[in-house]
């Protein structure tokens, strides 16, 4: 049983953090329109730009949206094209390379986890998807 009622969201009504270094999110599905097991967004970034190595504390599945990147998964790279998607289990160390020079690469994300957590391997800081977003209910 839910406490909200379904939801239609647009992405072009909904808030975008830029969360720096040429990555921008759009959090979509969230604990404030009431999921209660679940997160997903967009994620935009910018030529040349990477989200930094990391781990979740669940899994985590990304479908690319429009752009070309690649992505490390485990200390392997592919390269990634519209309509890829990865399923990425809990704790295994990745991050997603737009390799354009004049493109952004868009990803579509979802956590299977409403309290999902991003670690960042070279300082260690553990944050919630939630907070880093500002989406915290």
């Amino acid at each position: 049983m839910t406490t909200r009622p379904p939801a239609l969201l647009r992405p072009e009504m909904l808030a975008v953090k830029d969360r720096g270094g040429g990555i921008r999110t759009r959090p979509m599905v969230t604990a404030k329109v009431g999921s209660r097991q679940m997160l997903n967004g967009v994620t935009v970034i910018d030529p040349g730009a990477a989200v930094p190595l990391h781990i979740h504390n669940c899994e985590e599945s990304v479908l690319v949206l429009s752009g070309t990147g690649r992505v490390h998964i485990d200390g392997d790279e592919h390269d990634v094209r519209p309509r890829d998607m990865t399923w990425i289990p809990a704790g295994v160390q990745h991050f997603f390379r737009n390799v354009s020079d004049s493109a952004p690469l868009e990803i579509f994300w979802t956590y299977a986890s409403i309290d999902a957590t991003r670690t960042i391997i070279a300082t260690g800081v553990t944050t919630r998807i939630d907070e880093e977003h500002g989406e915290r209910a």
